[in-house]
């Protein structure tokens, strides 16, 4: 890229942020353009600023910054600037209407603050930065940077990823990898602001018809050849499309709930619809969250304790129903010693808030089930997932 660089940091330790498990690391990405003015797009985490403002030396030498470009306020995307602010004390702190009195509410400083709406533009000589506010994708803040003639989209979190990587670009990379780890980004992060999100592509593709040759998000690769690849993924997970799917999702004490379990994935199997099922003490609550995100279908299990959900169920029903999956029918199924009643409302309550189209009513046994219980679980399995397919 001509007088663009890449200044970020890779972080190849980080293995959660926010709860969000990052098996891959991360990085913090920055990124700098030189015209006759200098522009910083967003910096990264405070502890990584030796680093960083060791990759600006490099990138600019001692040329001064102009601006400084707040696309997000979060720390991982502005965590050094006060830093940068000391060392350019000039440098014009530019972000979103609603960024600037964020911005100066959690740093607690005397900025003076260039507030921007979507279309406004900076010159810097022969580039013109032009913005789009994104409001909630994922904060009130954010905004996106289009660099013109480079055509060059600075997307802030959107289409981004979580992966720790030396080379930069979506083509240096296998697809595959990058793809899963932007599933998962999106799943986590931004997939209950879906409606928002189809709002922000047609502004961008359609109502400002922006040329786009290459995309820069804040987290993970820069895409490049397969702009068309990941624009295709983020039009399907905003309108919420699913495939034939069902996610049994539980956890157990003495097993009991475990049988059910086993039971409906016999069922679904005998359908030949694709499932997948997770224990939850077992298993990584973003990669459950992951599946979620084009499963048709869902049945969540948990046995009775102290006259409630299983605290690992009720941990993930409130991730799940704050990030509203696309999923359109879910079941719920769980073993109880004397009273299920207050355990199966708890978790359909959790489904009604996550806004589920269609809940089933729940399914229960007393302690164990046995072989003709079991029978009616399969069975049950086998109708559920021929409700998946139809």
């Amino acid at each position: 890229m001509k007088n663009i660089y890449y200044v970020g940091i890779i972080d190849w330790d980080l293995r959660n942020f926010h709860g969000y498990s990052t098996h891959r690391g991360s990085t913090y990405n920055s990124y700098i353009v030189v015209d006759e003015k200098v522009a910083l797009i967003d910096n990264v985490k405070a502890p990584f600023v030796e680093e960083f403002l060791a990759n600006i030396k490099e990138a600019i030498g001692d040329r001064k910054i102009d601006y400084l470009i707040s696309n997000h306020l979060e720390g991982d995307h502005s965590g050094t600037l006060p830093v940068l602010k000391d060392i350019y004390p000039n440098a014009q702190i530019v972000t979103s209407k609603r960024g600037k009195d964020m911005f100066l509410r959690y740093y607690k400083k005397n900025w003076d603050i260039k507030a921007v709406s979507t279309s406004d533009t900076i010159s810097l000589g022969k580039k013109t930065l032009t913005f789009v506010e994104i409001p909630m994708v994922h904060w009130p803040d954010s905004m996106v940077t289009y660099c013109s003639p480079n055509n060059i989209l600075f997307s802030n979190d959107a289409f981004g990823q979580h992966i720790a990587t030396s080379k930069r670009f979506d083509y240096e990379n296998d697809l595959t990898e990058i793809l899963e780890e932007a599933k998962k980004y999106y799943a986590n992060i931004v997939m209950h602001l879906s409606g928002i999100i189809k709002k922000v592509l047609k502004t961008v593709t359609e109502e400002l018809k922006l040329q786009i040759d290459m995309i820069c998000p804040s987290h993970g690769v820069v895409w490049k050849d397969h702009i068309s690849e990941i624009l295709k993924h983020y039009v399907s997970w905003s309108n919420g499309e699913t495939i034939e799917k069902v996610l049994i999702i539980y956890d157990t004490m003495w097993h009991s709930t475990e049988l059910m379990a086993s039971a409906m994935l016999k069922g679904i199997q005998d359908e030949s619809v694709l499932v997948k099922m997770f224990r939850i003490t077992n298993s990584d609550l973003s990669d459950i969250i992951t599946e979620t995100l084009d499963a048709r279908g869902i049945l969540i299990g948990s046995p009775t304790i102290n006259n409630g959900m299983f605290p690992t169920v009720g941990g993930f029903l409130t991730y799940f129903k704050g990030l509203r999956p696309p999923t359109k029918i879910v079941g719920v199924f769980g073993s109880y010693g004397w009273n299920a009643k207050n355990t199966m409302d708890q978790m359909t309550a959790n489904l009604k808030e996550a806004r589920i189209p269609e809940i089933l009513d729940p399914i229960t046994t007393n302690f164990v089930p046995d072989p003709e219980e079991l029978e009616k679980f399969r069975e049950f399995g086998k109708e559920f997932a021929k409700k998946i397919k139809s």
